[in-house]
C-alpha cells in the first residue's frame, strides 16, 4: 500500500477551548472534532434502522392483506434494492445536514456519476468474473451447456438485470463504502476503517443461502478492493460499476450462482464439475480459491496502477459541525486528525 501521505495526517492541534472541569460523559460524547465518530455511525444506523422496520410493518400488512410476495425476479429485486438504496440515501442526507456536508463527501458525487470511472469499472467487472470462469473452464470444472434464453428475452433480462445490478452496485457501495467508511475514517483513520467495512461485508454475506466461509472470505476480499479503488480514484463510481458488472456476469450472461443463489432469465446454462475448492461447490465462482487469487491479484494490478491517495479529501472533513457541544464545552471548526471514537 505504498502511496503519498495520508489526506487525514493528523494537523498540529488546536489550542484546547475545552474548560479542565468538563463533563466525564461529554468527553465520552466529543472529541477534538466534535461528535466522535462511533456515535455519529450509531446515528446513521438507528435512522436506517427504523426506516428498514417502517417498511418491514408495511410489507408484513401488505402479505396479511393479499399483497404480492416477491420472489427472486428482476422485479422484486428491483423494487427491494431500490428501497433500500433510497433509505441508505435519506439517512446519509441526514447526516450530510448535521455535518454540513454533502453526499460527494461520503464517495457519491452526482456529477461523476455513470461517467468514465462508472465504465472502467464495468468493462474491468465483467473482464475478471470472465477470467475467474475462464480458468474454472481450462481446469475443466467449468461447462456452459446452451443458451437458457432465445429471441426477444435475451435483450429483455440483459436489461433488466443490469438495472437491479447496477441498483445493487449503488446499494451495497454507498452502505459499506459510503457514510460508514467514510465517518470510521475520521474516527481510526481509513485503512483501519476499511478492515472493518470489508469484515462487516465479508460477513453480511455469510447469511446468504448456499453461501460458506470461503464465499464469506472472498466478499470481504472484494469488499476490500474496492476500497483501494476508493481510495486511489476519489470516489465509488468505479467500484459501482464493477460491482454491477461482476454481478451481472454472473447471473445473467453465465447463469452460475451468485452467493448461492440461481436466478432466473439467465442467458446460458452451465455446471460444475469436480472439487469443491475449484468449483465453489453451492456457493458458485466466489467460493472458489480461484477467486480469491483472482483478487489478490486484481489488488497489485490496480495498487501499481493507481498510485496517489485521492479519498477522503481533507477539505470535506469537518471539524465539530455535526451539533451544539454540551454548555461549556467550546469544540474546535476544523479537523485536527482522526478522533479516537
Amino acid at each position: 500500500m505504498d502511496e503519498p501521505d495520508d489526506p487525514l495526517s493528523p494537523a498540529p492541534p488546536l489550542v484546547s477551548s475545552r474548560p479542565s472541569h468538563g463533563l466525564l460523559q461529554s468527553r465520552v460524547l466529543y472529541g477534538p472534532n466534535g461528535l466522535r465518530a462511533g456515535w455519529r455511525l450509531l446515528i446513521f444506523l438507528a435512522i436506517l434502522s427504523a426506516l428498514f422496520s417502517m417498511t418491514a410493518m408495511a410489507l408484513r400488512l401488505m402479505s396479511h392483506r393479499g399483497g404480492p410476495r416477491a420472489g427472486i425476479t428482476p422485479g422484486a429485486a428491483l423494487f427491494g434494492e431500490g428501497i433500500a438504496f433510497l433509505f441508505v440515501l435519506i439517512a446519509s442526507w441526514i447526516m450530510a445536514r448535521m455535518e454540513s456536508r454533502t453526499i460527494a463527501d461520503y464517495g457519491l458525487p452526482p456529477q461523476g456519476a455513470f461517467g468514465s470511472k462508472f465504465w472502467q469499472g464495468i468493462t474491468i467487472g465483467f473482464a475478471s468474473i470472465s477470467a475467474l470462469l475462464g480458468a474454472m473452464r481450462l481446469e475443466g470444472v467449468f461447462h456452459l451447456t446452451g443458451l437458457a434464453l432465445h429471441g426477444v428475452e435475451i435483450l429483455k433480462y440483459a436489461a433488466l438485470w443490469g438495472i437491479v445490478f447496477v441498483v445493487v452496485g449503488l446499494f451495497e457501495e454507498s452502505l459499506f463504502r459510503g457514510y460508514p467508511l467514510s465517518t470510521l475514517t475520521t474516527g481510526i483513520g481509513f485503512w483501519p476503517a476499511a478492515f472493518v467495512s470489508s469484515a462487516a461485508f465479508g460477513y453480511v454475506h455469510h447469511g446468504n443461502s448456499g453461501e460458506n466461509w470461503v464465499g464469506a472470505f472472498a466478499a470481504g476480499l472484494v469488499g476490500l478492493f474496492f476500497c483501494l479503488l476508493l481510495r486511489r480514484t476519489g470516489d465509488l463510481w468505479m467500484p459501482i460499476g464493477f460491482h454491477a458488472a461482476w454481478d451481472w456476469g454472473e447471473t445473467y450472461f453465465y447463469g452460475v450462482p451468485d452467493s448461492g443463489q440461481v436466478a432466473p432469465g439467465h442467458l446460458f446454462n452451465a455446471s460444475f464439475s469436480g472439487p469443491q475448492w475449484l468449483t465453489g461447490g453451492t456457493v458458485g465462482p466466489e467460493g472458489s480459491y480461484l477467486c480469491v487469487g483472482l483478487l489478490v491479484l486484481l489488488w497489485f494490478i490496480f495498487a501499481a496502477w493507481l498510485r496517489e491517495a485521492k479519498y477522503p479529501n481533507p477539505a470535506a472533513i469537518p471539524g465539530s459541525r455535526l451539533a451544539v457541544a454540551p454548555m461549556g464545552i467550546a469544540a474546535p471548526d476544523k479537523l485536527t486528525g482522526p478522533d479516537a471514537g
